[in-house]
């Protein structure tokens, strides 16, 4: 998911290129492992509420969006996904 790589960065996430060429991510996101070093590859954002919650939060603090709010009220993790990915983008192209 090269849209995980995305929110990564998004999310500040310290990353460091392994010797096969792609990326590690230092995340604390899973508190019960406490920091772990995980490969872009290994992310959960597209599959987990735990780890697409603080993008929620953070997406929130940079700007308000219906957008945002409306996908997280269908409580679809597909859909409220492909809305803070489309809003990163935007925000990153400095549209937002």
């Amino acid at each position: 998911m090269e849209d995980n790589k995305l929110i990564a960065e998004f999310m500040g996430m310290e990353n460091e290129r392994h010797s096969d060429g792609r990326y590690l991510f230092t995340t604390d996101i899973d508190e019960l492992k406490g920091t772990d070093t995980r490969f872009w590859e290994e992310l959960y954002f597209h599959v987990s509420w735990d780890w697409l919650m603080p993008v929620i939060d953070k997406c929130y603090q940079e700007h308000m969006s219906k957008h945002i709010a409306d996908a997280v009220m269908t409580c679809d993790i597909d859909t409220t996904y492909k809305v803070l990915v489309e809003f990163i983008k935007q925000y990153n192209d400095g549209r937002v």
